[in-house]
């Protein structure tokens, strides 16, 4: 595929969006629609592009289904989205509500209303490392009823990549980038990888503004055990980047135990010790800067009742809700409270 798409910001978001109202015209599965669906709640230009044609394929589709399941037919597609369908019909997509955004103190909150549809997958487990072996009868990038969902694929920065859209985004033109996905490798992280995504970063910055990519280690919330990072572009810098926080020169301490780190050699110590100690991590890459975030393993953190879990967004101080009394009433005291109960310091012992 060519690679213009990286030339400009115009050109991305025009791709992006352009692919998903393709799909959304050429394929009838229930996955492909809650795909477009969950990229259109939660951008306001996509949902006024696509709302006429996704209402219309709804109605369709919400008669198949309902008549299906009514004859008691075998419904051939996959059982998660058969699940996140099921609850998109009770709800009515008239009563689906747009993703909203608050801002209390210094963080970022919002309430994603179909992504609280979505299943857990493995985020949901309790996990005792840091890392496990790829397994190719389990969920990977290497389906082939995912091939749809590839934004682009081709070589970027010398390697054979493919760019998935995150079914269920919440940041801005939200992927999923995938390096050599047919080498089978699980999520951890090699030293060639740190500098790779580090050097990407700096590549697309000079042509995307506000790229950013997201790392979650296994274990610490990452949901495909297949090598991959969040790709996102945001016009907004995330919390974590804020000048006033003590590892950015300022003078506020993070909540959260948060490592900077300005070259790639500098991040790669740091974090081949972390996987020497067993210890989880979130990684948040912005051009020439890493923040690291050690953090206790899913399942024996202290996540609140209101949140999923804490993975790369939320240890950089944006957090999902998925119930509008919860949207309402977090605030900052509850966030920060949060982060520093989930959040190690391995430098003072934690492990």
């Amino acid at each position: 595929m060519s690679s213009a798409l990286f030339n400009s910001p115009q050109e991305f978001r025009s791709a992006f969006e352009h692919h998903l109202a393709g799909m959304l015209r050429d394929y009838d599965e229930l996955g492909t629609f809650i795909l477009v669906l969950a990229n259109a709640s939660f951008d306001a230009r996509v949902w006024k592009q696509l709302e006429g044609p996704l209402r219309h394929k709804y109605q369709r589709l919400r008669a198949e289904f309902l008549e299906r399941e009514a004859c008691g037919l075998v419904l051939d597609d996959a059982g998660d989205d058969l699940e996140v369908f099921r609850q998109l019909v009770a709800v009515g997509i008239a009563r689906l509500k747009l993703t909203e955004f608050r801002f209390p103190g210094r963080w970022e909150l919002q309430f994603n209303h179909l992504r609280s549809f979505r299943p857990a997958r493995i985020t949901a487990e309790n996990i005792e490392v840091i890392s496990t072996r790829y397994n190719p009868d389990g969920f990977n990038f290497n389906r082939p009823y995912l091939r749809k969902e590839i934004l682009w694929r081709g070589w970027l920065a010398g390697r054979n990549c493919a760019l998935f859209y995150n079914k269920f985004p919440f940041v801005d033109l939200h992927g999923l980038l995938v390096p050599e996905p047919r080498k089978e490798r699980p999520q951890l992280l090699f030293e060639e990888d740190n500098e790779y995504i580090w050097k990407l970063n700096e590549i697309l910055a000079k042509t995307l503004p506000g790229i950013g990519f997201g790392y979650n280690s296994y274990g610490a919330c990452a949901s495909v055990n297949h090598l991959h990072f969040h790709m996102f572009q945001r016009d907004q810098v995330l919390p974590v980047a804020d000048s006033r926080w003590v590892h950015n020169g300022g003078e506020i301490l993070y909540p959260a135990a948060c490592f900077r780190f300005d070259s790639a050699a500098s991040s790669w110590r740091f974090i081949r010790e972390l996987h020497h100690r067993n210890v989880g991590y979130n990684l948040v890459y912005l051009p020439g800067v890493l923040y690291c975030l050690p953090r206790l393993k899913q399942g024996s953190d202290l996540t609140p009742a209101w949140s999923s879990g804490f993975a790369w967004y939320e240890m950089a101080g944006g957090f999902t809700t998925f119930c509008e009394n919860d949207f309402a009433a977090v605030d900052s005291t509850a966030i920060e409270s949060a982060l520093k109960a989930i959040s190690i310091d391995p430098v003072c012992g934690g492990s």
